[in-house]
């Protein structure tokens, strides 16, 4: 059959990958090689010490250094980053939080510098700079943790980089605002579109009232604010979340902000689709999972993505390979381009069933935002713990109807029975390792860096930042000095830190509503009361969050079924070191430690706990671990005198429970009942 020429083709969208890990100079290959097989945008993801604004040599980036992302602490870090990579030609997405405006600042200063290699004046370069930067610095207080300083400065930040980029980055989106964490941490549909939109409506207020930006110029404004959404595998309904989002974006940045331009009002977004249902169980099936979800956010042409990336078939056992992330482009390319997809208009356009459930999703979500305004609006339901309760107990109740078996997944909790898969042969190697040497020689390259650079030069122009965050003028210049001076980013985020300060958000477990009341679960809570009867105490567990690990999920779903299960919970929230882990443990007496580890850290971090244990005379307390773990990894925790090793296919909340109920009773010498 002839290739039809008579239908204009929607073009398709931006493909990408997210990637980065190890150092600048391995993740510049990564890019390169990514481009040439035809991904069309970059997608930068950064290590945690980046995202927290800590530079690798210090105590709490212990390691973290180049695991989940790729470090870059300083100017120079960043040329090697885009090292012959023309920014002015890339469209490139940093997914950065709390520093994003320092680094789309070492962005924009290597992209003048190769401007001026080039004998172009830099002014010319800044109006062709493309991508985004995702700077949603509220959703880190509810689900992914990467917060720094209070959400009022964290406010002040978004707004300031928004209004810097609408004068200078005219093809720039100065914030992502992101719902996708969002549904990782249990947000229904209409809780992710009502709290999406309840965060830009917070934006949008705070820009339009700092008097950065002329009433007039909002259109602009609106015209570069983008999201970046979450698919999950149910895609009809994810579909007409899209379709929803889009109706009351408009609705929403017509009425209240006034955008009279239809173009401007556009929903515009990018997705990365689910990886939270990925699964470490017969991973394979992660692949059509990872299509369905795919197809959920490009099958709407009046909701469509105008950027995707997808996650590899192996995210929940670990860091996936280049081949991994070139099948997951493979899956683009093919929709994009062997498929019809893009020759017709909205497929769905008039679709009764479509447009019943979209109305019901705008309903839920109108209702859901006049409740965030009637608490104050986004930032006020963030401090006084709302939205992240919220959100606690709506995972609740996705993880009970998973373990009743109300919620199919397969390979999981039905169809369990498999044949053993040649993705995961012996010698595979089905994950990216980090070389734990990527952390020396991150601390040697720093320390380099320090020596070599004018420190009178980096001293003014801290200086000048810390001035600066105590007026209210736009920090963006004082960052830019700053970049240029060769400052490092714990540098600039600990001057920031010591005019702000620093902020621990609500865990939302104590408001958090109970998971569940079945058999196995009075079974636990009998276990739980005998074995307290029998010690003379309540079971105590201290749940912690070593390292720089702000996904939380996990850790809050075990506390809240260790609550309702009977024992007392002590839980203080994400970024702890392993000196206060063991201080919590040894001051509350606790009978067991649970440590929850996904940035891959855990060889690093928990042996220390345990060591710390031993040293404070508390080396009886047992310690288990939970987390992306891989098996040969288990065996070398447990060898480390780790009691126990729950991974993601360990889903049953309520068996980690008895088990841990059992771990006490072996280490009291209790006998098992």
């Amino acid at each position: 059959m002839p290739y039809p020429t008579d239908r204009e083709r929607d073009r398709p969208w931006v493909m990408r990958t997210y990637a980065g890990h190890s150092s600048a100079g391995a993740s510049n290959e990564l890019y390169r090689r990514n481009l040439a097989k035809g991904q069309t945008g970059l997608s930068v993801a950064f290590d945690l010490p980046t995202q927290t604004g800590y530079d690798a040599d210090h105590p709490l980036a212990k390691g973290e250094v180049g695991k989940v992302g790729v470090p870059v602490a300083h100017i120079g870090d960043m040329r090697r980053l885009f090292d012959g990579i023309p920014l002015a030609e890339a469209n490139t997405s940093m997914t950065i939080n709390a520093p994003a405006m320092w680094l789309l600042a070492l962005y924009v200063t290597v992209a003048r510098e190769q401007a001026r290699a080039q004998g172009l004046d830099p002014a010319e370069v800044l109006p062709r700079l493309a991508g985004t930067t995702q700077n949603d610095i509220i959703k880190e207080y509810l689900s992914r943790g990467t917060y720094i300083f209070p959400p009022a400065p964290s406010l002040r930040l978004i707004t300031d980089v928004i209004a810097w980029t609408v004068h200078h980055l005219p093809k720039w989106n100065p914030i992502n605002i992101c719902s996708y964490h969002l549904q990782e941490a249990g947000a229904t549909p209409t809780q992710e579109v009502a709290y999406a939109l309840s965060t830009a409506i917070a934006v949008l207020d705070a820009i339009r009232d700092s008097g950065q930006i002329d009433e007039a110029d909002m259109g602009r404004v609106v015209g570069r604010i983008s999201f970046f959404v979450n698919a999950g595998v149910r895609f009809v309904e994810e579909l007409c979340k899209m379709r929803a989002f889009a109706r009351l974006w408009d609705e929403l940045t017509r009425e209240r902000y006034g955008v009279e331009d239809p173009k401007a009002r556009r929903l515009r977004y990018g997705v990365q689709v689910n990886s939270l249902g990925l699964t470490e169980a017969q991973p394979e099936n992660n692949v059509q999972r990872i299509v369905l979800e795919m197809l959920a956010v490009s099958l709407s042409r009046d909701a469509r993505a105008r950027a995707i990336q997808l996650p590899a078939w192996n995210e929940a056992l670990g860091l996936p390979r280049p081949w991994d992330q070139q099948w997951a482009l493979r899956m683009q390319q093919v929709l994009a381009y062997e498929t019809d997809l893009l020759e017709y208009e909205d497929i769905f356009a008039g679709s009764h069933v479509i447009e019943s459930k979209v109305d019901e999703i705008v309903a839920g979500a109108r209702a859901e935002i006049d409740r965030v305004a009637g608490l104050g609006g986004a930032v006020a339901a963030v401090e006084s713990g709302y939205l992240k309760s919220q959100l606690v107990s709506s995972l609740a109740e996705y993880r009970r109807a998973i373990e009743s078996g109300e919620r199919i997944m397969v390979g999981v909790n039905r169809f369990e029975t498999t044949e053993p898969s040649p993705l995961q042969a012996e010698g595979a190697k089905a994950i990216e390792t980090v070389d734990p040497a990527v952390e020396k020689q991150a601390v040697a390259a720093l320390e380099e860096w320090r020596q070599k650079r004018d420190g009178s030069a980096v001293e003014a122009a801290l200086a000048k930042l810390r001035e600066t965050a105590k007026t209210s003028e736009n920090l963006f210049e004082a960052t830019l000095g700053c970049a240029r001076a060769g400052a490092t980013t714990g540098e600039w985020a600990g001057a920031l830190r010591e005019v702000f300060g620093e902020y621990r958000a609500p865990t939302g477990v104590s408001a958090a509503s109970m998971s569940g009341e079945g058999v196995e679960l009075f079974h636990v809570r009998d276990r739980v009361k005998a074995t307290s009867d029998e010690l003379g105490e309540r079971l105590r567990i201290l749940v912690g969050k070593p390292g720089l690990d702000g996904h939380s999920n996990g850790a809050e779903q075990v506390a809240v079924r260790a609550r309702d299960a009977g024992f007392e919970v002590i839980y203080q929230g994400i970024r702890l070191t392993p000196e206060q882990i063991v201080a919590a443990a040894v001051q509350e007496g606790v009978h067991v430690v649970g440590l929850s580890v996904l940035s891959g850290s855990h060889l690093e971090i928990v042996p220390e706990v345990i060591d710390r244990l031993r040293a404070a005379g508390a080396g009886d307390i047992p310690v288990i671990v939970g987390g992306i773990i891989p098996a040969e990894d288990a065996t070398l925790l447990i060898e480390r005198g780790v009691a126990r090793v729950f991974t993601p296919k360990d889903y049953e909340l309520t068996d980690i429970m008895d088990e841990i109920v059992t771990v006490i009773r072996e280490n009291r010498g209790l006998p098992q009942k």
